[in-house]
């Protein structure tokens, strides 16, 4: 059986190898790929690079990887700290892959920075810094560490068919969250706080996204759903 191809977008970011080189880099964590390559697709690497949209006429699926934050300008906001890591590169071409994808008709996965994206897209807002905002610690991340937090899902959601719990603890790594749902974004999970943690396009059955961080976690049911959802014939 031939494997669907998946593409990934990938961080624009200063990166050092070797001895010598400290430039900047088109990258992406391996698990990712890993994850993907797990459930029997085929990986690629999506550049944040002008154009980079018009691949999408070659895959059979998405995924929007995690990475540093939205310019709050695209949801009409300013910046407040500690928004950083803004791409203005990376951001147009994500917004421009999730239009291509949706568009296509492929399915799409959001991880983290992508359910986001995702958010963003349709007119939704972004909470800029949720430990300013919710009585938790939820979303204190330890520097590099990939914390669990338990998050309840929705028992008549998409999302609870794929995983099959409604109750899980989850790899996570982020201070930003959704504030205003954008149109046709139906919350699916959410932690003991009330942050949402996984959405849906009410329109688009093919079209997920969580806030949390599946590629660091031994569960593979998020990409073998995006998986068998790319084998399938689109209409």
């Amino acid at each position: 059986m031939n494997r669907p191809i998946i593409g990934i977008s990938a961080y624009a970011e200063q990166a050092r190898w070797g001895e010598a080189w400290d430039l900047p880099a088109t990258l992406l964590p391996q698990a990712y790929a890993d994850s993907v390559a797990a459930s029997g697709a085929a990986p690629v690497l999506l550049p944040s690079v002008e154009g980079t949209a018009d691949t999408v006429a070659r895959l059979d699926g998405l995924v929007l990887a995690g990475g540093g934050d939205i310019d709050p300008a695209r949801y009409g906001a300013a910046a407040a700290p500690p928004t950083a890591g803004v791409r203005p590169a990376r951001d147009s071409t994500e917004f421009a892959l999730l239009e291509a994808a949706l568009d296509r008709g492929i399915p799409v996965l959001g991880i983290c920075r992508g359910m986001q994206v995702m958010n963003v897209a349709r007119g939704g807002t972004l909470h800029q810094h949720l430990p300013d905002l919710v009585r938790s610690d939820v979303h204190r991340q330890r520097l590099a560490a990939f914390d669990p937090h338990p998050v309840k899902v929705a028992p008549d959601s998409p999302l609870a068919d794929i995983l099959g719990r409604t109750v899980l603890d989850v790899p996570s790594y982020h201070h930003q969250g959704l504030a205003v749902l954008g149109r046709g974004v139906a919350p699916m999970a959410w932690t003991d706080d009330g942050t949402v943690e996984a959405i849906a396009y009410t329109d688009r059955p093919g079209v997920l996204g969580v806030q949390w961080h599946p590629e660091m976690d031994d569960d593979p049911s998020l990409f073998d759903w995006l998986t068998e959802r790319a084998r399938a014939p689109r209409r």
